[in-house]
Order: C-alpha cells, then structure tokens, then sequence
C-alpha cells in the first residue's frame, strides 16, 4: 500500500482513510451497545468506547499493513 494518496492533486497519508473507516465502524457498534443497553452494566463507557475505537484502528492497520 503507498504511503501517500493522490485525491484531486492532494496528497494524503494512507492512514486517513483507515481512520475513517475506524470511526464509521466504531459508531455503528457504539450505536448496537447504547440500544442493546451494554453501557449500562458497564462501569466507565467513555473508556470502552476509546479502547474500542483503539482496537478497531490497530486491527485495520495490522490488516492492511501486515508483511
């Protein structure tokens, strides 16, 4: 994968989109707990939710930038 991303003549590191893709993803499933009540029984949601979105990024990094 490229380290910099050609968008209409502007270079972008390759990390944004997977960024992105991060915090698209990590709102649908903070949007499935908060309906299906997790946070609730949960002690601190603010933290689960930053260590989700954590995961999430180094999960989509380890995929894409596995050697």
């Amino acid at each position: 994968m490229p380290r910099e991303i050609a968008v209409f003549g502007v270079l972008i590191p390759s990390l944004v989109p997977l960024f992105l893709t991060a915090i698209l993803l990590q709102a649908g499933l903070d949007w499935l707990f908060t309906e299906s009540g997790i946070y609730r029984r949960l002690w601190h949601p603010s933290l689960v939710r930053l260590c989700l979105f954590v995961l999430i990024f180094c999960g989509l990094l380890l995929w894409f930038y596995q050697a």
